[in-house]
């Protein structure tokens, strides 16, 4: 019986009311955060792989503009990093670290069919990718 405006009710009571969730997660989460609590944090290593090539020019006046530009439009479409690398005489911007050359072909389509003014510049190129160890 409560004698004010407010009752006191156990703890346990309130949860005992509450119904249960069950969560589920991919096991990579679990590994990273056993990772990281234990100390051991994945390393980063450069291998050889592909990326998909999206943009490519030597036309020094304008290139880096035009490379940066597309990288800032494409970032919060792509779900995958977009590098811009000088190569000289090129500026060019790549995406993507694919370490077989099949799941580069098909981001390349996946990219096509979202930015089809792309499809004439978009070519799966060798290069040194970053993985995770």
């Amino acid at each position: 019986m409560c004698s004010s405006m407010f009752c006191a009710v156990s703890a346990q009571s309130i949860y005992d009311a509450m119904p249960y969730a069950t969560v589920y997660q991919d096991s990579l989460i679990t590994k990273l955060l056993e990772a990281k609590i234990s100390g051991a944090e994945r390393q980063e290593k450069e291998v050889d792989g592909y990326r998909v090539q999206i943009y490519s020019s030597n036309r020094q006046q304008i290139a880096k503009g035009e490379a940066i530009s597309l990288q800032q439009q494409l970032s919060n479409q792509l779900d995958l990093p977009i590098y811009v690398q000088y190569m000289p005489p090129f500026w060019k911007v790549r995406v993507g670290d694919f370490q077989s050359y099949d799941a580069a072909r098909e981001y390349k389509e996946r990219i096509i069919s979202l930015f089809p003014e792309l499809q004439g510049d978009t070519y799966v190129v060798r290069d040194k990718i970053h993985v995770l160890q």
